[in-house]
């Protein structure tokens, strides 16, 4: 089968692999997937199975200008690919480059999935700061991607939040989950790495892995720090990941200082995806302080399905799909004292968490999506 992926990503220089990275290199391996180049990322090139076309006229990094200055060419080059490559299925991911994408799809009768991987306004109006311009990118994104939604065949999203909440703007919507790497991401030791970080093997570890970005209240986790130092002097807080688009990373490098906390907080900059379960192995506790309420709602993050497979306690707001799923490594806080007592419960308590992931591994997802593409044809 001939897949075109427009993914929500520049798809071989983002740092952070995302759901179609998992899951298409996996598709290529049975089908030809090709992927246009979106390049808004400056990291360095990863390798893929996957066909790449460029598709970039003008390789702005602000995401926003980015998207909005090259959507004519978009609509060019998709058409192009779909035309030239004889595409047989095109699964529509981006807003506006979705929009060519379907535009095309259409015009040469080609069925079209369309895969909402998050609520798209939201996200793109947390990289904007002025309340009337937020407005402005979420009712314009909300308009697209409805327009996107009614002219796709077929729509898959993240979480059974978000399928409720497409039914109740009236798009039906199957469920493909978000899911982990179970060859990848599985109990390791990590004392090798705690001696590379200089962290003791006494050392009580608390983790974050991710993009360092608002929506995750990062803050939070050191501003706790003084009370647990009180409750035992050992503790460290591992920071994994890097900032995308916006400073949010120096602001916390900067509380750090206000704080003086320098001897407790370890940034450690974005890391290779296949390193990341060494850093998870390394730590005493997982976090995922995921904050704004909209997305609270809908959200079935990686994050819970990579710490859970390395059976480590995850420490995290109250996440309803996540809860649903459930499992004895949850803990759930609301409040910064709650979140102090969760870490406290793990420190007193140390445990080791056998967990079957095997349903939610990306091989499994990728079957998904094939039988939807057969169902299709």
């Amino acid at each position: 089968m001939k897949i075109l992926l427009v993914s929500t990503q520049d798809y071989i220089h983002h740092p952070v692999l995302s759901r179609h990275h998992n899951i298409f290199e996996d598709l290529a391996t049975r089908h030809e997937v090709h992927v246009p180049h979106f390049h808004v990322s400056r990291a360095h090139e990863r390798s893929t199975r996957l066909i790449v076309h460029e598709a970039t006229q003008f390789p702005i990094q602000n995401p926003l200008l980015h998207y909005t200055f090259n959507t004519p060419y978009h609509f060019h080059i998709l058409n192009k690919i779909i035309r030239d490559e004889k595409i047989e299925i095109v699964v529509a991911a981006h807003v506006l480059a979705g929009t060519a994408a379907i535009h095309s799809a259409k015009k040469y009768n080609i069925p079209v999935l369309f895969d909402l991987k998050d609520w798209f306004p939201d996200s793109a109006a947390a990289y904007v700061h002025n309340r009337v311009l937020q407005w402005t990118v979420r009712n314009a994104v909300w308009e697209i991607t409805r327009h996107n939604l009614r002219n796709s065949n077929k729509i898959t999203t993240v979480s059974p939040s978000l399928v409720d909440k497409l039914q109740g703007l009236g798009f039906s919507a199957d469920l493909v989950t978000n899911g982990v790497d179970t060859d990848l991401f599985r109990p390791l030791d990590g004392s090798s790495i705690r001696k590379e970080l200089g962290i003791g093997q006494d050392d009580f570890v608390i983790g974050f892995i991710g993009s360092i970005e608002r929506w995750y209240a990062i803050d939070e986790l050191i501003r706790s720090l003084p009370e647990l130092i009180r409750y035992r002097n050992n503790v460290k807080l591992l920071i994994v990941g890097g900032s995308l688009f916006t400073g949010y990373q120096n602001e916390l490098r900067q509380l750090v200082l206000d704080l003086n906390m320098q001897d407790y907080v370890i940034f450690t900059g974005t890391k290779p995806y296949n390193e990341l379960p060494g850093y998870i192995a390394c730590t005493d506790a997982c976090t995922i302080p995921l904050t704004p309420p909209q997305w609270l709602d809908i959200a079935l993050p990686n994050k819970f399905f990579e710490y859970s497979a390395c059976q480590k306690p995850i420490v995290m707001r109250p996440i309803p799909d996540v809860m649903k799923i459930g499992g004895p490594n949850l803990f759930v806080y609301r409040t910064l004292p709650e979140y102090i007592g969760c870490i406290k419960t793990i420190m007193d308590n140390p445990v080791m968490y056998h967990m079957n992931l095997e349903q939610y591994s990306w091989k499994e997802k990728s079957r998904q999506f094939e039988a939807i593409f057969v169902a299709m044809s």
